[in-house]
């Protein structure tokens, strides 16, 4: 099931980057008590009981000529536009201001549902304080405290009861879903034309479980597959045109639902610092990945200039070193029938199981080959290895005690599992436990 979409909104300087920060359950934002320090939208998952979301943190709503306060009222909007729910934090201490009032204006208007949160509350002796806030019209509000983490349940309670109940679409386990994902103009609506665009039974189109995302299940060469396109971009003036980060929460929705994720790249604009962050979601979800070079027939080339195209990848790209890298023209349709090959196959090793028996002899192979080095007189014993999912291929490494498995032994057995089986593609992931 897709996830819902939180966005934190207000004016500047009203506690948002800490509510944010305490929700996530890590310092992601950064805080400090000057208006305007959060001029992006920031992006992250989180989970409040039974409930899995993902939540944006804004830069405030504010009107006037000042610097940056147009671009931040825009990724504000963009934010509430993408949303299912708005939390509207306001500062208790200051009490209503023109500026919340404003900011409320714009609420109105968007037609979602809308928790109104008091931060800085942080003793019930101020509670007398939020009477003035009713006045802003989206009923009770809720006291909680940034600073001591106070009233966050009750906040977050409130926030789930208007989440959408939507069911995802049950298309079989034989069939293929993948997305395509990147920064605005990179190619991938004209991707999934040059897939639909082949000799292909298409089934239907069907709406998917996100706003305006489209599902195209077709079957090529006896394959049942599902593209879903998260490259449709609801535009509205140049806000959608120019802000480039738009790309995330579009991309988080396409990856949840995707077996194989297609990161795309822009051959003529080269790797930018967005490309690196979008494909992180996609390795982070534990998804398959290929990377797709597009628009290759728009820059000049010579013997080398492939090669130093993927030398440059896979070191932009570290965490991504399994993935297969292919060159493509979805304009001229040069290798684009390679895709679907590709996919197969690293599909096919995201959903791969070793036999345990098998397993085990190859890691203690490893270890006899490659002992683990002692750290203060004790040494890592690895006894037994299981691989406990797929989708993607997760191992259980049972030893004598976890906190002697070092990173770079743990990268050793990886590499090794990788080299015996063919894992092209696909993250793996290695949990240490002690034997008992």
């Amino acid at each position: 099931m897709t996830k819902p979409v939180v966005a934190i909104v207000g004016r500047p300087n009203v506690g948002k980057s800490t509510i944010f920060n305490r929700i996530v359950g890590e310092r992601v934002s950064i805080v400090e008590d000057v208006p305007g320090v959060t001029r992006d939208r920031i992006y992250s998952s989180a989970e409040w009981l039974t409930h899995d979301f993902n939540i944006i943190d804004t830069g405030g709503i504010e009107l006037g000529d000042e610097p940056f306060l147009e671009q931040i009222r825009q990724q504000a909007e963009i934010a509430m536009d993408e949303a299912d729910v708005i939390i509207f934090m306001t500062n208790g201490r200051e009490g209503v201001t023109v500026a919340d009032e404003e900011v409320a204006k714009i609420l109105y208007k968007t037609k979602k549902p809308v928790v109104l949160a008091v931060n800085k509350i942080d003793n019930p002796d101020m509670r007398d304080m939020l009477y003035d806030f009713y006045t802003l019209g989206f009923g009770e509000p809720y006291p909680i405290s940034g600073s001591h983490g106070l009233g966050l349940g009750d906040l977050l309670d409130a926030a789930a009861e208007h989440f959408p109940k939507e069911e995802d679409v049950d298309y079989g386990d034989d069939v293929i879903k993948f997305s395509l994902i990147g920064r605005p103009n990179v190619g991938k609506s004209s991707l999934v034309n040059a897939f639909l665009g082949q000799e292909r039974v298409i089934v239907s189109n069907i709406a998917g479980t996100t706003r305006d995302a489209i599902d195209s299940p077709y079957s090529y060469d006896g394959q049942d597959y599902v593209i879903i396109d998260t490259a449709g971009m609801r535009k509205r003036g140049k806000v959608y045109e120019s802000t480039e980060k738009y790309s995330v929460l579009r991309a988080l929705r396409g990856i949840e639902r995707s077996d194989v994720v297609l990161v795309v790249l822009n051959a003529a604009e080269g790797i930018q610092e967005q490309d690196k962050k979008i494909a992180g979601y996609a390795h982070e979800a534990g998804k398959a990945v290929i990377i797709v070079v597009n628009k290759w027939d728009a820059i000049e080339k010579d013997d080398k200039t492939m090669k130093n195209f993927t030398d440059e990848i896979r070191e932009s790209f570290l965490f991504l070193d399994y993935a297969p890298i292919i060159f493509v023209s979805a304009q001229t349709k040069q290798r684009v029938h390679q895709i679907l090959p590709i996919i197969n196959r690293v599909s096919a090793n995201h959903a791969m199981r070793i036999q345990s028996s098998i397993l085990n002899e190859v890691i203690e192979d490893a270890v006899v080959r490659n002992p683990a080095p002692s750290d203060k007189g004790k040494r890592l014993r690895v006894y037994y290895t299981t691989q406990a999912a797929v989708k993607p291929p997760t191992f259980i490494v049972f030893v004598n005690e976890p906190e002697l498995m070092h990173f770079s032994y743990e990268r050793f057995i990886e590499n090794r599992i990788r080299e015996t089986f063919d894992f092209e593609g696909t993250p793996i992931r290695l949990i240490t436990r002690a034997r008992t």
